[in-house]
């Protein structure tokens, strides 16, 4: 069980200045773990210089933006209606027929939600499907709710509930699994009281569902900064529809999102307001998208018109190959490193970027003495399926739910010795990696082995993380 929602804290207003920053912020929002699936084998393609994206679709793009502004003083929120209008515009360059809405009460949003999900099941299999919400966000006992238009985030429980959406059953579940697609949930909304950050709690984390990625703008308990201004976006979404504009077509839709967690990430670090600089917002991402989809419109090739070339060179092509088949992480940043002093303007650069920034995360996280994985488990000839191979070079450059699905692969009742190190290992991995669900699980693993010195340590290393776990190791999670 999650334990009852708070009521938020009254927000406090700094003094105007630093480009008008205040101490409004944006709403905390938890999800509850989703059921996860198996990625399915297409880096072996891009390998080879061919993109698994190159083949024609139906070029189906669609796109939902919703934002809430309107609430009672003191929790209006300035920036979102720029928000919503400059993603809207943003994801519209990119071919996605946009539909999008501002401060909608709960009829209104479920209406309008009801409208996108027919679509949603009419479209192709292939579709992409892109829902943003930026607003105030909460946690209620196991639900998440999307707090709608004119609602008190900060009256009771039972009021905020009967004005709110649950993210879950009416947004997300309702959602259909698109393998051949891909479904991207992007939620700008984080509440943490910034007086005491280190007791607001904060994201709950979340396992996305197959073919789906979900992106929130801050980590677990941590605060989202919102200017107090109408001109300006919060920090997250600028990054977003900075990146939407500027990134390679040749980049996935997955690289796109690390892509934003790095410039979110590296804007604040080197913001001139102290405030920004302490409260640092370090995106957090689940991906678990099945094929990986480019950023470029697929359209079916014209006979007087030359497909567009990926590489200046066949021996970017090949680098580029080499780097794509690296299972090690060391391997990784090494390769990355020359593949980025060779072509510095690259078409890859961006996701050359990603992959470099994952890795030296991994690598750090394996030298860690907490963590018995070596590199022999790094070995694709040992994963199981194609998708697990796939999943073996996402962590390598660190997708810490790579790394789980990896380790609850080998999470069978037949566990015995080798396997159950192996087990430990990855789960030890993706715990360190952010992973607060995988700690958890590795937590009920040690109490099922009756070893509860390790099941506390890795209990509290989920609590860190902001998973939020049933109320003791025993129980069932919902």
């Amino acid at each position: 069980m999650t334990p009852p929602m708070r009521n938020p804290p009254t927000t406090a207003l700094l003094t105007k200045g630093a480009n008008h920053l205040s101490r409004r912020t944006l709403c905390r929002w938890p999800l509850a773990a989703l059921a996860a699936g198996q990625g399915a084998s297409a880096m072996a393609q891009a390998a080879a210089g061919k993109p698994p994206e190159a083949t024609p679709g139906s070029d189906v793009r669609l796109a939902l933006v919703m934002g809430n502004r309107d609430y009672p003083r003191p929790h209006d929120l300035p920036p979102i209606h720029k928000n919503v209008n400059d993603v809207s515009a943003a994801l519209r360059q990119r071919g996605f027929d946009v539909t999008s809405h501002l401060d909608l009460d709960t009829a209104q949003a479920r209406e309008v939600i009801n409208q996108f999900i027919a679509r949603v099941q009419a479209a192709p299999p292939d579709a992409v499907v892109f829902f943003y919400f930026s607003g105030h966000g909460l946690q209620a006992d196991a639900d998440n709710l999307l707090v709608a238009a004119r609602v008190n985030p900060a009256t009771s429980a039972d009021a905020v509930r009967k004005g709110s959406l649950v993210l879950g059953p009416d947004v997300v579940d309702r959602l259909p699994p698109r393998p051949q697609g891909q479904t991207l949930v992007v939620i700008d909304a984080c509440r943490t009281d910034l007086r005491t950050p280190d007791k607001a709690g904060g994201l709950n984390q979340v396992v996305a569902p197959a073919g789906c990625l979900i992106a929130f703008s801050t980590g677990a308990g941590r605060p989202a900064l919102a200017p107090d201004s109408e001109t300006r976006n919060t920090f997250y979404t600028a990054a977003l529809v900075e990146q939407l504009a500027k990134a390679s077509d040749e980049l996935t839709f997955s690289d796109l999102f690390g892509l934003v967690r790095i410039s979110t990430e590296r804007t604040m670090l080197n913001y001139p307001a102290e405030i920004v600089r302490r409260y640092v917002q370090i995106p957090f991402v689940a991906d678990n998208t099945v094929h990986p989809l480019l950023l470029a419109r697929r359209r079916a090739p014209q006979a007087d018109v030359p497909p567009p070339q990926r590489f200046s060179s066949e021996d970017e092509a090949a680098e580029w190959a080499a780097l794509q088949q690296t299972p090690w992480p060391v391997d990784v940043l090494r390769l990355a490193g020359q593949f980025q002093r060779r072509y510095p303007s690259s078409k890859l650069g961006g996701a050359v970027l990603v992959a470099q920034e994952g890795a030296q995360k991994a690598a750090k996280v394996l030298r860690s003495r907490d963590v018995t994985l070596f590199r022999s488990a790094f070995n694709p000839d040992a994963m199981a399926s194609e998708a697990l191979k796939d999943d073996l070079l996402r962590a390598a450059r660190g997708d810490k739910d790579a790394a789980a699905r990896i380790g609850h692969s080998l999470n069978t009742r037949a566990r015995t010795g080798r396997a159950v190190t192996r087990f430990e290992g990855w789960m030890q991995y993706a715990a360190e990696l952010g992973n607060g669900i995988a700690s958890y699980d590795l937590a009920l693993h040690y109490r099922q082995m009756g070893q509860p010195q390790p099941a506390a340590r890795w209990e509290e290393q989920a609590r860190l993380l902001g998973y939020v776990a049933p109320l003791s190791l025993g129980s069932v999670r919902k």
